[in-house]
This record gives structure tokens, C-alpha cells and sequence, in this order.
């Protein structure tokens, strides 16, 4: 394919990811407008005296929303939305939504993102052994591990984790990112962070592992019957040459766009594990959000994961685009 035609794919893909995002955003606000319950009333929940009805008005008026939802009140919302105003909480009064999902964010990548390179590096390369050596005990014994693996709840799995390694052995800690009266900022610090982030990463990174062995292990079979791999035995090449050389190249590319797809959830987070941990990042405020209704956090917090996985689909297209030459033909 000429540099126009590689071009124009990569329009058609930004188009329909700008398109796919537009219909995230506009779902996102029909969701929460048909969710029983005021806003207005919610927002002055809080009030000591009884509150009336031209109060909850007034209130509506404020906040905007006494229009009607379609145009005035979606077309605020994405507006609001581009220039990065999610609104306000009702949970944490007076605090921005955009602030909060900022300042709960670090800890999730922090978490999900050290999860995700152990599962990379364990899974992939478990995987490509197992499937290149199909049919041994390694492999069954693989195979078995990583399906269990991936078919049990990570909050089942991670609650495992704390009567073993905290409750029973108190091995590591199993709440929270910090120690209570820690010094941030010093080396003790540090290394009571790395405790208390032991077990979580080793939660999700169990069941991401037991994902990346199942596909790692399909696409390395799919590979080794192909004709060119008979050809490399053929003109003699050895194991370590055929598996280097043809087999991982060509597996790589169902790993890569699994790998890319995953990364999307590095912002979203392991709700459920981040529950179980207490850990404070984006999944903590989900459910925070979700027991106290406030519904202004979980439409940022869902715009955010909507966002993230339709940038990381974008990315996966185009790295497929470049690792498979068929795909641009």
C-alpha cells in the first residue's frame, strides 16, 4: 500500500475513534439522567432542617438543570466535558471531579501498571513455551495453572491473598498504600508503600497472567503447523533459530493487540481489587462514589474508562496495521 493509502486508513481509524468516543460521551450522559434520584435533592441532603421544594428548585436552577436534556442540558455536558469540567461532587463537597479522578489516578497506574509488565513478561513467555511444547507435562501443567487463573474472581483471589500472606502468615500488610504515622517522602516510606503494594499487584497480576498463557499458547500452536516453519526444519535451522526467527515474530502479533487492548484498563483499574485492598486510586473512588451516589464522580470515572479503551483500540489498530503488512494491503 502507497503512503496515500496508509494515510487514508489511519483517517479512517482516527474518524471512527473520534466517532466511537462521541457515542461513549453521549451514553455516558443518557445513562446517569435516567438513574432514579434528584441531584438537586442529593446536593441538599446534607441540610440539618427539612428542605423544601423551592429550595430543590432553586437548587436545579443553579446546577442547571431545570432545561430540558436534549439540546440544552447535553450540549453543556459536552461542552463542559471538552474544556475538561466534569462537574462537581456530591460526596466531597466543593471538590472538582476532574481533581479528584487526578489525584486518585497515580495510585491505579502505580498498581495496574507494574501488574500488567509482570503478567507480560511471566504470561508471554509462559505461553510461548507451552505452545511450543504442546502436549508435555510443562505445558498441561501450564495450561491448567493459567485457565484456573483466569477464571477465578480477582476479588475472590485477592481476599486469598490476605488471610494467607496478611491475616494468617502477616507477612504483608493487606490495607491501604501506607502505614498509619508514615513519613512520606523518606526511604521507610518507600519500602512500606512496596509491602502494602505486594499483594494487590500480585492479585492482578495472577489473573492477567493466566490471559496473556492462553492467548500466548494459541497463537504459538496456530504458528508451529504453518508451512514456513516445516521449510525453516527443512533447511536445517535449529529450535532456538525457528523459534526466534519465524515462530515468536509471527505469534506476536494476537499477543500485541492483547497487550495493547489491556493497557486501556491500566486507567480504569482493578475496581474489585482496589475494594478489597482499600487501595486509594481510581476503583477505591468508584465504589466511594457508588455507596454515597454520587453520581457526578461515576459519570468522569466511566468517561475516563470509555476514553481509555477506545484510545487503546486506536493504538492497537495502527501497531496491527504495523507488525502485519496484510493489514495495510
Amino acid at each position: 500500500m502507497n503512503e496515500s493509502g496508509v494515510s487514508r486508513r489511519i483517517w479512517h481509524i482516527l474518524i471512527r475513534a473520534i466517532v466511537t468516543l462521541l457515542m461513549v460521551a453521549i451514553l455516558n450522559f443518557i445513562l446517569f439522567r435516567i438513574i432514579p434520584g434528584d441531584p438537586a435533592a442529593m446536593l441538599l441532603g446534607g441540610a440539618r432542617t427539612s428542605v423544601s421544594a423551592e429550595q430543590i428548585e432553586a437548587q436545579r436552577r443553579n446546577w442547571g438543570l431545570d432545561g430540558p436534556l436534549f439540546p440544552d442540558q447535553a450540549f453543556d455536558y459536552m461542552s463542559a466535558a471538552l474544556h475538561g469540567d466534569l462537574g462537581y461532587s456530591f460526596k466531597f463537597r466543593g471538590r472538582h471531579v476532574a481533581d479528584l479522578i487526578l489525584e486518585r489516578l497515580p495510585a491505579t497506574i502505580l498498581l495496574v501498571g507494574v501488574a500488567q509488565v509482570i503478567a507480560i513478561v511471566i504470561g508471554v513467555m509462559a505461553g510461548v513455551y507451552s505452545g511450543w511444547r504442546r502436549g508435555g507435562v510443562a505445558d498441561n501443567l501450564t495450561t491448567g495453572t493459567s485457565l484456573l487463573l483466569y477464571s477465578t474472581p480477582s476479588f475472590w483471589l485477592a481476599m486469598i491473598l490476605v488471610v494467607i500472606f496478611s491475616t494468617s502468615l502477616g507477612w504483608l500488610p493487606g490495607y491501604g498504600a501506607y502505614s498509619p504515622g508514615a513519613t512520606l517522602g523518606s526511604i521507610d516510606s518507600l519500602l512500606d508503600h512496596l509491602r502494602h503494594l505486594a499483594l494487590p499487584v500480585t492479585a492482578v497480576a495472577l489473573g492477567l497472567i493466566g490471559q496473556y498463557v492462553v492467548v500466548a499458547r494459541a497463537a504459538m500452536s496456530d504458528v508451529i503447523t504453518e508451512d514456513y516453519m516445516v521449510t525453516a526444519r527443512a533447511k536445517g535451522l535449529t529450535n532456538g533459530q525457528m523459534l526466534m526467527r519465524h515462530a515468536f515474530r509471527n505469534a506476536m502479533l494476537p499477543i500485541a493487540t492483547l497487550i495493547t487492548l489491556n493497557l486501556g484498563y491500566v486507567v480504569a483499574g482493578a475496581i474489585t481489587v482496589e475494594a478489597v485492598f482499600a487501595w486509594p486510586g481510581i476503583g477505591g473512588l468508584t465504589v466511594e462514589a457508588l455507596n454515597a451516589r454520587d453520581y457526578p464522580v461515576l459519570q468522569g470515572v466511566f468517561l475516563l474508562l470509555g476514553a481509555s479503551i477506545v484510545v487503546a483500540n486506536l493504538v492497537a489498530d495502527v501497531a496491527y496495521g504495523i507488525l502485519d503488512p496484510r493489514v495495510r494491503q
